[in-house]
């Protein structure tokens, strides 16, 4: 089970402020496999989807372990989306996205 949340990311160059922001749609995220000891086991990674739909940078930001660490990065990386638009234009998006075991 997973929950995200995007924003745009701002460029310095940006000339013009963007009117109607559409997030990211996702497209193909399946949940990692987390095999927590516990029942709470959460892992929380910040990403950005890119103009081509594709995940870039994930970092974890709130880590459950090593192993369940590198089981959420290695699905991650495979998540497709159509990407954020700005005044019609693809544009990257900065996601948060929280994993629980539950």
């Amino acid at each position: 089970m997973h929950e995200s949340e995007f924003t745009d990311i701002l460029h310095t160059n940006a000339r013009s402020r963007c009117e109607a922001p559409q997030p990211p749609e996702a497209l193909a995220t399946p949940n990692p496999l987390l095999n927590g000891r516990d029942n709470d086991t959460k892992v929380k990674v910040s990403l950005i989807v890119g103009t081509d739909g594709r995940v870039h940078s994930p970092l974890i930001l709130k880590s459950a372990g090593e192993n369940q660490d590198r089981a959420v990065l290695d699905t991650v990386r495979y998540w497709r989306y159509r990407p954020a638009i700005c005044n019609g234009v693809p544009t990257e998006a900065e996601g948060r996205v929280e994993f629980s075991s539950r």
